[in-house]
């Protein structure tokens, strides 16, 4: 809309001649940011260049970084074009695009790669084990995927070895010495903060983020587009429930009941599943730290329990604390988790394929909390505690 109105002012202000003559006009229609949900990231592009920015890119930062990726094999003329409004000196790193081989440090990034039909590309990893994405364990299987030690540790010198285009992290705060290593070793590093979103669909659109990377922005588009429709879809249905049955989450660790705050990702999930998360005033994004008390005082009725942890049987309830049987939503079986759904080497299918399929979390908490709404849908990243 603000494109829209922009244009029409200037309409207003020039004649067509003046318009044809004014390369600042020109340059303005090709520059629209393709993001629409994601706070962390926006992309430019126009002609052979994609300008992408990534933008807070660990909790509390201010900073920004800006890549611009340019398309390989252009010729000298098409490469001194300038005729790009972001166009300025002050970027991070100029790097070439499509990526041929590349490293990421998070689970969450191998979907997009998946869905992009680009897991070839992906030559290391750290910790592989976590992965369970079907395409990627073949490539493990077949050593064209290397191990490359823990994310807080990266071993530099197979990473040196192995030679990537370009390495994918992320980062908990501004000093990590083993992202700096990589840098002085001449490879790009460039920040992704999908972990950091609040709705559920700005996790999903950073498959757009690799889309430039890998020269697929329609594909990555189409994508999206696809994921964001079905999210709607069920929110849609999930409003002509007759019910909203009130929820529960987390556990207790070392005496501290975690559960999710009233502004995050599992938040927002059960209340656009049409559920009353008993929870849902409080302020933040994290995980909020009460005690067993006040938890059982608030959600010892809870029709539902999303989410208890690492509980995926009654009886490990039991076994941890007699307190846990006092909850209506264990009494009745209403407890559904996450973790016991694993891949072959033992990683959480949720931590890694969630992220990019809300729409197929959400469908399954409205199964949970509304089964008549969706009879044939068959429960994928949760099941029920027994």
């Amino acid at each position: 809309m603000r494109l829209i109105l922009f244009s029409l002012s200037l309409l207003m202000m020039f004649s067509c001649k003046e318009i044809e003559n004014s390369p600042s006009i020109v340059r303005d229609t090709v520059s629209t940011n393709s993001v629409e949900y994601a706070e962390g990231f926006s992309i430019h592009e126009a002609d052979n260049f994609i300008t992408l920015t990534v933008k807070n890119p660990w909790p509390g930062s201010n900073e920004s970084f800006t890549y611009e990726l340019k398309k390989k094999g252009l010729s000298e003329e098409e490469d001194q074009k300038t005729n790009r409004p972001w166009h300025d000196s002050g970027f991070h790193k100029v790097l070439k695009y499509p990526v041929e081989s590349i490293v990421v440090t998070s689970t969450t990034h191998i979907p997009s790669l998946d869905m992009l039909g680009v897991t070839d590309k992906l030559i290391g990893f750290p910790n592989l084990d976590y992965i369970s994405s079907k395409n990627a364990r073949k490539l493990i299987a077949e050593g064209k995927i290397v191990e490359l030690g823990q994310n807080e540790s990266i071993n530099t010198e197979v990473l040196i070895d192995l030679e990537p285009e370009i390495v994918v992290s992320f980062a908990v705060d501004g000093s990590n010495k083993t992202i700096d290593n990589i840098q002085k070793a001449g490879i790009p590093v460039i920040y992704n903060a999908d972990w950091t979103e609040k709705h559920p669909l700005g996790k999903a659109e950073w498959i757009k983020f690799f889309g430039a990377l890998f020269g697929k922005q329609k594909e990555a588009d189409s994508i999206f587009k696809v994921i964001e429709l079905e999210y709607f879809a069920a929110m849609e249905l999930a409003r002509k429930a007759k019910t909203k049955p009130t929820v529960l989450s987390g556990a207790m660790y070392k005496d501290v009941w975690y559960m999710p705050q009233g502004d995050s990702w599992a938040a927002q999930f059960i209340a656009d599943a049409n559920g009353e998360y008993l929870w849902k005033e409080t302020e933040g994004t994290g995980s909020l730290s009460m005690s067993l008390e006040s938890v059982l005082d608030k959600g010892k009725d809870a029709d539902f329990w999303i989410g208890p942890g690492q509980f995926v049987t009654v009886a490990q309830f039991e076994e941890a604390h007699p307190v846990y049987t006092e909850f209506r939503a264990l009494k009745n079986g209403n407890v559904y988790t996450f973790t016991a759904n694993k891949g072959e080497t033992g990683g959480v299918l949720y931590y890694e394929l969630a992220p990019n399929r809300p729409d197929i979390v959400l469908k399954d908490i409205i199964k949970i909390l509304h089964p008549e709404l969706l009879p044939d849908h068959q429960l994928y990243f949760f099941t029920q505690v027994e």
